[in-house]
């Protein structure tokens, strides 16, 4: 695999990663190094796109967070469109582009990406397992509803939104050929079906994060 500019990623390491420690745990340091690591494995044998900007697309692309969920995808371009420390590494054409990318990752979005760059990090960002798409839901609606300690609230908002993006009629979209991804979201539609099979990994995942919360 082609090797990250090591000054690049010692100043991602240092001051980019550590801000998703803000972030709620469905979007923390992990879920960025993950889709870091995804995003390098879907370029790896491409020959058409610079690996220092598809690390640094991933390691921005959730980023601002900080500045609220609804347009995270926006504020976060314009954070590493922002950071002048990027010029070291990037031209001015590189750093558009990189900002296109990280604002066509998020999968509401209704128009698809406008690069190569934008697709991989969509496709890395998508992450279809679910387990982790429940847990990831359920982690966030403990995030933000903190008041809300009933399982049958939880369980209706994470069945209402699976369904609406990763349902037969779902919004989410696939970028790229993922088998991985492919094959996560024909097991997510198989337990949607079987509301049974849903809501008894939904308890097991809620009185899980139940109980770490309490630790």
């Amino acid at each position: 695999m082609r090797k990250i500019n090591a000054d690049l990623r010692r100043y991602v390491e240092e001051n980019i990663l550590p801000k998703y420690a803000a972030f709620d745990k469905g979007h923390d340091e992990r879920h960025a190094r993950k889709v870091i690591a995804d995003s390098l494995a879907l370029a790896a044998d491409r020959d058409d796109v610079d690996i220092d900007m598809v690390y640094a697309i991933a390691a921005y692309h959730d980023v601002g967070l900080s500045e609220g969920r609804d347009l995270h995808h926006v504020y976060s371009g314009k954070k590493l469109q922002s950071d002048g420390n990027l010029r070291l590494w990037f031209s001015e054409p590189q750093i558009k582009l990189m900002q296109e990318a990280v604002e066509d990752h998020r999968a509401s979005n209704r128009t698809a990406p406008r690069s190569i760059y934008g697709k991989i990090v969509a496709e890395a960002d998508r992450d279809i397992e679910p387990e982790t798409i429940v847990r990831r839901t359920i982690q966030f609606g403990l995030k933000t509803c903190p008041q809300q300690s009933d399982f049958e609230f939880h369980y209706r908002r994470t069945e209402e939104h699976i369904c609406r993006k990763y349902g037969e009629e779902g919004y989410l979209k696939l970028q790229l050929h993922s088998p991985k991804n492919e094959k996560g979201l024909q097991e997510i539609r198989a337990m949607l079906a079987d509301r049974t099979v849903f809501r008894t990994l939904c308890k097991r995942i809620f009185e899980q994060e139940i109980c770490a919360d309490k630790s």
